[in-house]
Protein backbone atom coordinates (compact mmCIF):
# COMPACT_ATOMS: atom_id res chain seq x y z
CA UNK A 1 0.00 0.00 0.00
CA UNK A 2 1.30 3.44 -0.91
CA UNK A 3 1.89 5.76 2.07
CA UNK A 4 -0.42 8.74 2.53
CA UNK A 5 0.78 12.20 1.55
CA UNK A 6 2.21 13.95 4.60
CA UNK A 7 0.36 16.83 6.32
CA UNK A 8 3.34 19.10 5.57
CA UNK A 9 2.93 18.42 1.85
CA UNK A 10 -0.82 19.14 2.02
CA UNK A 11 -0.20 22.38 3.92
CA UNK A 12 2.50 23.52 1.50
CA UNK A 13 0.33 22.63 -1.47
CA UNK A 14 -2.56 24.66 -0.04
CA UNK A 15 -0.26 27.63 0.54
CA UNK A 16 1.11 27.52 -3.00
CA UNK A 17 -2.36 27.05 -4.45
CA UNK A 18 -3.60 30.12 -2.58
CA UNK A 19 -0.56 32.23 -3.52
CA UNK A 20 -0.61 31.48 -7.25
CA UNK A 21 -3.88 33.27 -8.24
CA UNK A 22 -2.89 36.30 -6.17
CA UNK A 23 0.52 36.50 -7.86
CA UNK A 24 -1.03 36.03 -11.30
CA UNK A 25 -3.56 38.81 -10.80
CA UNK A 26 -1.03 41.16 -9.22
CA UNK A 27 1.41 40.51 -12.05
CA UNK A 28 -1.25 41.32 -14.65
CA UNK A 29 -1.94 44.50 -12.71
CA UNK A 30 1.74 45.55 -12.86
CA UNK A 31 3.44 46.86 -15.98
CA UNK A 32 5.43 49.69 -17.56
CA UNK A 33 2.25 51.66 -18.25
CA UNK A 34 1.43 51.73 -14.53
CA UNK A 35 -0.77 49.92 -12.03
CA UNK A 36 -4.42 49.16 -12.72
CA UNK A 37 -7.13 48.73 -10.12
CA UNK A 38 -7.67 45.10 -9.14
CA UNK A 39 -11.34 45.10 -10.16
CA UNK A 40 -10.45 46.59 -13.56
CA UNK A 41 -7.72 43.99 -14.04
CA UNK A 42 -10.10 41.18 -13.07
CA UNK A 43 -12.77 42.36 -15.53
CA UNK A 44 -10.17 42.63 -18.27
CA UNK A 45 -8.97 39.06 -17.60
CA UNK A 46 -12.51 37.71 -17.74
CA UNK A 47 -13.13 39.58 -20.99
CA UNK A 48 -9.97 38.05 -22.49
CA UNK A 49 -11.63 34.62 -22.17
CA UNK A 50 -14.98 35.91 -23.44
CA UNK A 51 -16.62 35.84 -20.00
CA UNK A 52 -17.53 39.50 -19.76
CA UNK A 53 -17.63 42.88 -21.42
CA UNK A 54 -14.22 44.16 -22.55
CA UNK A 55 -12.65 47.25 -21.04
CA UNK A 56 -11.92 50.48 -22.84
CA UNK A 57 -10.44 49.91 -26.29
CA UNK A 58 -7.10 51.31 -25.12
CA UNK A 59 -6.99 49.35 -21.86
CA UNK A 60 -8.22 45.87 -22.85
CA UNK A 61 -5.26 45.08 -25.19
CA UNK A 62 -2.81 46.04 -22.42
CA UNK A 63 -4.49 43.73 -19.91
CA UNK A 64 -4.57 40.88 -22.41
CA UNK A 65 -0.90 41.33 -23.33
CA UNK A 66 0.04 41.16 -19.66
CA UNK A 67 -2.28 38.21 -19.05
CA UNK A 68 -0.76 36.01 -21.76
CA UNK A 69 2.70 36.99 -20.57
CA UNK A 70 1.94 35.95 -16.99
CA UNK A 71 0.19 32.71 -17.93
CA UNK A 72 3.14 31.80 -20.15
CA UNK A 73 5.61 32.56 -17.34
CA UNK A 74 3.59 30.44 -14.88
CA UNK A 75 3.48 27.56 -17.36
CA UNK A 76 7.20 27.76 -18.05
CA UNK A 77 7.99 27.69 -14.34
CA UNK A 78 5.65 24.75 -13.75
CA UNK A 79 6.97 22.77 -16.72
CA UNK A 80 10.65 23.25 -15.89
CA UNK A 81 10.17 22.46 -12.19
CA UNK A 82 8.20 19.31 -13.03
CA UNK A 83 10.90 18.30 -15.51
CA UNK A 84 13.55 18.85 -12.84
CA UNK A 85 11.69 16.76 -10.27
CA UNK A 86 11.37 13.86 -12.71
CA UNK A 87 15.02 14.04 -13.79
CA UNK A 88 16.28 14.21 -10.21
CA UNK A 89 14.07 11.28 -9.32
CA UNK A 90 15.01 8.99 -12.20
CA UNK A 91 18.74 9.76 -11.86
CA UNK A 92 18.56 9.70 -8.03
CA UNK A 93 20.63 12.87 -7.86
CA UNK A 94 19.54 16.24 -6.44
CA UNK A 95 22.13 18.05 -8.57
CA UNK A 96 20.55 16.90 -11.83
CA UNK A 97 18.25 19.32 -13.64
CA UNK A 98 17.13 20.06 -17.21
CA UNK A 99 19.62 22.92 -17.49
CA UNK A 100 22.51 21.07 -15.84
CA UNK A 101 22.41 17.91 -17.96
CA UNK A 102 21.72 19.78 -21.20
CA UNK A 103 18.01 19.16 -21.75
CA UNK A 104 17.09 22.84 -22.03
CA UNK A 105 20.15 23.51 -24.21
CA UNK A 106 19.09 20.70 -26.53
CA UNK A 107 15.55 22.06 -26.65
CA UNK A 108 16.93 25.55 -27.36
CA UNK A 109 19.05 24.22 -30.22
CA UNK A 110 16.05 22.38 -31.60
CA UNK A 111 13.81 25.43 -31.25
CA UNK A 112 16.46 27.57 -32.97
CA UNK A 113 16.49 25.11 -35.88
CA UNK A 114 12.69 25.40 -35.93
CA UNK A 115 13.00 29.19 -36.13
CA UNK A 116 15.34 28.80 -39.11
CA UNK A 117 12.88 26.45 -40.80
CA UNK A 118 9.97 28.82 -40.22
CA UNK A 119 12.08 31.67 -41.58
CA UNK A 120 12.55 29.78 -44.84
CA UNK A 121 15.76 27.82 -44.27
CA UNK A 122 15.23 24.19 -45.23
CA UNK A 123 11.59 24.65 -46.32
CA UNK A 124 12.14 22.63 -49.48
CA UNK A 125 13.59 19.76 -47.45
CA UNK A 126 10.63 19.56 -45.08
CA UNK A 127 8.01 20.35 -47.72
CA UNK A 128 6.38 23.09 -45.66
CA UNK A 129 4.84 25.56 -48.06
CA UNK A 130 3.25 27.86 -45.51
CA UNK A 131 5.74 28.15 -42.69
CA UNK A 132 3.91 31.09 -41.15
CA UNK A 133 1.13 28.70 -40.16
CA UNK A 134 3.39 25.78 -39.22
CA UNK A 135 3.15 26.57 -35.52
CA UNK A 136 4.00 23.00 -34.58
CA UNK A 137 7.54 23.32 -35.93
CA UNK A 138 9.26 25.03 -32.98
CA UNK A 139 7.76 22.79 -30.23
CA UNK A 140 8.44 19.69 -32.35
CA UNK A 141 12.05 20.64 -33.02
CA UNK A 142 12.50 21.56 -29.35
CA UNK A 143 11.25 18.13 -28.25
CA UNK A 144 13.54 16.34 -30.71
CA UNK A 145 16.51 18.38 -29.50
CA UNK A 146 15.70 17.72 -25.83
CA UNK A 147 15.18 13.99 -26.40
CA UNK A 148 18.37 13.71 -28.41
CA UNK A 149 20.47 15.35 -25.70
CA UNK A 150 18.96 13.49 -22.75
CA UNK A 151 19.35 10.16 -24.57
CA UNK A 152 22.98 10.94 -25.41
CA UNK A 153 23.81 12.06 -21.86
CA UNK A 154 22.08 8.99 -20.39
CA UNK A 155 24.10 6.68 -22.63
CA UNK A 156 27.35 8.42 -21.69
CA UNK A 157 26.61 8.27 -17.97
CA UNK A 158 25.52 4.61 -17.89
CA UNK A 159 28.58 2.51 -18.76
CA UNK A 160 27.68 -1.15 -18.44
CA UNK A 161 24.07 -0.20 -17.74
CA UNK A 162 24.86 1.33 -14.33
CA UNK A 163 24.27 5.04 -13.85
CA UNK A 164 27.29 7.09 -12.81
CA UNK A 165 26.39 10.37 -11.06
CA UNK A 166 29.72 12.16 -11.70
CA UNK A 167 29.68 11.09 -15.35
CA UNK A 168 26.11 12.36 -15.63
CA UNK A 169 27.01 15.84 -14.38
CA UNK A 170 30.27 16.03 -16.33
CA UNK A 171 28.56 14.86 -19.51
CA UNK A 172 25.83 17.43 -19.04
CA UNK A 173 28.37 20.23 -18.55
CA UNK A 174 30.30 19.11 -21.63
CA UNK A 175 27.16 18.90 -23.76
CA UNK A 176 26.02 22.33 -22.55
CA UNK A 177 29.37 23.78 -23.60
CA UNK A 178 29.24 22.15 -27.03
CA UNK A 179 25.67 23.26 -27.67
CA UNK A 180 26.47 26.82 -26.59
CA UNK A 181 29.20 26.87 -29.23
CA UNK A 182 26.86 25.50 -31.89
CA UNK A 183 24.20 28.10 -31.03
CA UNK A 184 26.78 30.89 -31.17
CA UNK A 185 27.96 29.68 -34.58
CA UNK A 186 24.41 29.47 -35.90
CA UNK A 187 23.65 32.99 -34.68
CA UNK A 188 26.85 34.32 -36.26
CA UNK A 189 26.14 32.70 -39.64
CA UNK A 190 22.49 33.76 -39.72
CA UNK A 191 23.45 37.29 -38.67
CA UNK A 192 25.22 37.68 -42.01
CA UNK A 193 22.01 36.81 -43.87
CA UNK A 194 19.05 38.00 -41.80
CA UNK A 195 19.44 40.16 -38.70
CA UNK A 196 15.78 39.68 -37.66
CA UNK A 197 16.10 35.89 -37.58
CA UNK A 198 19.42 36.17 -35.72
CA UNK A 199 17.77 38.47 -33.17
CA UNK A 200 14.95 35.94 -32.67
CA UNK A 201 17.50 33.18 -32.06
CA UNK A 202 19.43 35.39 -29.64
CA UNK A 203 16.22 36.21 -27.80
CA UNK A 204 15.55 32.47 -27.42
CA UNK A 205 18.99 32.03 -25.86
CA UNK A 206 18.29 34.63 -23.15
CA UNK A 207 14.63 33.72 -22.71
CA UNK A 208 11.68 36.05 -23.07
CA UNK A 209 8.09 36.46 -21.87
CA UNK A 210 7.42 39.58 -23.97
CA UNK A 211 4.71 39.71 -26.64
CA UNK A 212 3.29 36.33 -25.74
CA UNK A 213 -0.07 35.26 -27.16
CA UNK A 214 -2.82 32.76 -26.31
CA UNK A 215 -0.97 30.27 -28.52
CA UNK A 216 2.16 30.44 -26.32
CA UNK A 217 0.21 30.02 -23.10
CA UNK A 218 -1.84 27.15 -24.54
CA UNK A 219 1.28 25.39 -25.87
CA UNK A 220 3.09 25.22 -22.54
CA UNK A 221 -0.01 24.33 -20.50
CA UNK A 222 -0.97 21.57 -22.96
CA UNK A 223 2.57 20.25 -22.56
CA UNK A 224 2.12 20.25 -18.79
CA UNK A 225 -1.23 18.45 -19.06
CA UNK A 226 0.29 15.70 -21.21
CA UNK A 227 3.25 15.37 -18.81
CA UNK A 228 0.87 15.00 -15.86
CA UNK A 229 -0.67 11.92 -17.51
CA UNK A 230 2.57 10.06 -16.81
CA UNK A 231 2.69 10.79 -13.06
CA UNK A 232 0.31 8.06 -11.82
CA UNK A 233 2.50 5.46 -13.56
CA UNK A 234 5.88 6.58 -12.14
CA UNK A 235 5.47 8.39 -8.81
CA UNK A 236 5.40 5.34 -6.50
CA UNK A 237 8.00 3.54 -8.61
CA UNK A 238 10.38 6.52 -8.37
CA UNK A 239 10.15 6.32 -4.57
CA UNK A 240 11.09 2.63 -4.68
CA UNK A 241 14.00 3.35 -7.03
CA UNK A 242 15.63 5.78 -4.60
CA UNK A 243 17.13 2.82 -2.71
CA UNK A 244 18.72 1.48 -5.89
CA UNK A 245 17.44 -0.01 -9.13
CA UNK A 246 18.33 -3.57 -8.14
CA UNK A 247 16.16 -3.37 -5.01
CA UNK A 248 13.37 -1.77 -7.02
CA UNK A 249 13.46 -4.57 -9.59
CA UNK A 250 13.33 -7.10 -6.76
CA UNK A 251 10.08 -5.40 -5.64
CA UNK A 252 8.62 -5.78 -9.13
CA UNK A 253 9.36 -2.33 -10.58
CA UNK A 254 10.06 -2.20 -14.31
CA UNK A 255 12.95 0.24 -14.02
CA UNK A 256 13.43 0.51 -17.79
CA UNK A 257 9.78 1.48 -18.30
CA UNK A 258 9.92 4.05 -15.48
CA UNK A 259 13.17 5.55 -16.79
CA UNK A 260 11.83 5.85 -20.34
CA UNK A 261 8.52 7.39 -19.20
CA UNK A 262 10.26 9.89 -16.91
CA UNK A 263 12.86 10.92 -19.48
CA UNK A 264 10.28 11.37 -22.24
CA UNK A 265 7.93 13.30 -19.93
CA UNK A 266 10.76 15.50 -18.60
CA UNK A 267 12.04 16.23 -22.10
CA UNK A 268 8.50 16.99 -23.31
CA UNK A 269 7.84 19.42 -20.46
CA UNK A 270 11.19 21.16 -20.90
CA UNK A 271 10.78 21.45 -24.67
CA UNK A 272 7.27 22.90 -24.28
CA UNK A 273 8.71 25.56 -21.96
CA UNK A 274 11.64 26.35 -24.25
CA UNK A 275 9.35 26.49 -27.29
CA UNK A 276 7.41 29.43 -25.87
CA UNK A 277 10.02 31.29 -23.84
CA UNK A 278 13.51 30.24 -24.87
CA UNK A 279 16.16 29.02 -22.45
CA UNK A 280 15.37 29.69 -18.76
CA UNK A 281 17.89 27.78 -16.67
CA UNK A 282 17.98 26.48 -13.08
CA UNK A 283 14.22 26.51 -12.33
CA UNK A 284 14.28 22.72 -12.49
CA UNK A 285 17.19 22.65 -10.05
CA UNK A 286 16.09 25.18 -7.44
CA UNK A 287 12.38 24.45 -7.03
CA UNK A 288 12.39 20.63 -6.57
CA UNK A 289 15.38 20.83 -4.23
CA UNK A 290 13.72 23.41 -1.97
CA UNK A 291 10.38 21.57 -1.97
CA UNK A 292 12.10 18.29 -1.13
CA UNK A 293 13.52 19.93 1.98
CA UNK A 294 10.14 21.40 2.96
CA UNK A 295 7.71 18.60 2.12
CA UNK A 296 9.72 15.38 1.97
CA UNK A 297 11.04 13.10 -0.75
CA UNK A 298 7.88 11.29 -1.85
CA UNK A 299 7.36 11.87 -5.56
CA UNK A 300 3.60 11.49 -5.15
CA UNK A 301 3.66 14.94 -3.54
CA UNK A 302 6.96 16.34 -4.83
CA UNK A 303 6.08 16.39 -8.54
CA UNK A 304 2.64 18.08 -8.16
CA UNK A 305 4.16 20.50 -5.65
CA UNK A 306 6.90 21.27 -8.17
CA UNK A 307 4.26 22.26 -10.70
CA UNK A 308 2.74 24.76 -8.27
CA UNK A 309 6.08 25.83 -6.83
CA UNK A 310 7.65 26.40 -10.23
CA UNK A 311 4.78 28.63 -11.32
CA UNK A 312 4.81 30.61 -8.04
CA UNK A 313 8.61 30.90 -8.07
CA UNK A 314 9.03 32.17 -11.63
CA UNK A 315 5.99 34.48 -11.61
CA UNK A 316 6.95 35.88 -8.20
CA UNK A 317 10.57 36.44 -9.20
CA UNK A 318 9.56 38.07 -12.48
CA UNK A 319 7.03 40.29 -10.69
CA UNK A 320 9.61 41.35 -8.09
CA UNK A 321 12.23 42.35 -10.64
CA UNK A 322 9.69 44.20 -12.83
CA UNK A 323 8.47 46.06 -9.74
CA UNK A 324 11.99 47.04 -8.66
CA UNK A 325 13.68 47.52 -12.03
CA UNK A 326 10.77 48.72 -14.16
CA UNK A 327 11.77 49.16 -17.81
CA UNK A 328 15.23 47.78 -16.99
CA UNK A 329 13.91 44.36 -16.01
CA UNK A 330 16.18 41.49 -17.03
CA UNK A 331 15.36 38.74 -19.47
CA UNK A 332 14.15 35.64 -17.58
CA UNK A 333 17.16 33.57 -18.67
CA UNK A 334 19.56 36.21 -17.34
CA UNK A 335 17.53 36.59 -14.14
CA UNK A 336 17.56 32.86 -13.43
CA UNK A 337 21.27 32.56 -14.22
CA UNK A 338 21.97 35.16 -11.52
CA UNK A 339 19.75 33.30 -9.03
CA UNK A 340 20.39 29.69 -10.00
CA UNK A 341 24.14 29.87 -10.55
CA UNK A 342 24.99 30.73 -6.93
CA UNK A 343 22.37 28.21 -5.75
CA UNK A 344 24.09 25.47 -7.77
CA UNK A 345 27.47 26.44 -6.32
CA UNK A 346 26.00 26.34 -2.81
CA UNK A 347 24.66 22.83 -3.48
CA UNK A 348 28.07 21.70 -4.66
CA UNK A 349 29.66 23.03 -1.47
CA UNK A 350 26.96 21.50 0.71
CA UNK A 351 27.36 18.09 -0.95
CA UNK A 352 31.15 18.21 -1.33
CA UNK A 353 31.72 15.24 1.02
CA UNK A 354 29.25 13.18 -0.97
CA UNK A 355 30.89 14.30 -4.21
CA UNK A 356 34.34 13.34 -2.89
CA UNK A 357 33.04 9.82 -2.31
CA UNK A 358 31.93 9.38 -5.94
Amino acid sequence: MQPAISPRAWALGGLLLAALPFLLLWSVRTGPTGLHELDVTWRGCLAAFGWGEPLDVRLQPIVELRLWRVLTAAGVGAALACSGALIQGVFRNGLAAPSVIGVTSGATLGASCGILVMAGYGASVLGLSDLGRATFVIPLFGFVGAMGVVTFVTMLSSPGGRLSAPTLLLSGIAVNTCLAGVLALMSFLVLQEDIDVARAMQQWTFGTFDDRSPYHAATVWCGIALTMLVLPFVSWELDLMQGGEEDARALGVSTVRVRVLCIVAAAFAASAAVAVSGQVAFVGLVVPHVLRLLAGRSHRSLVPLSLLGGAVFLVGLDLAQRTWLGDRALQPGVMMALVGGPFFLALLLFHRREIEAW
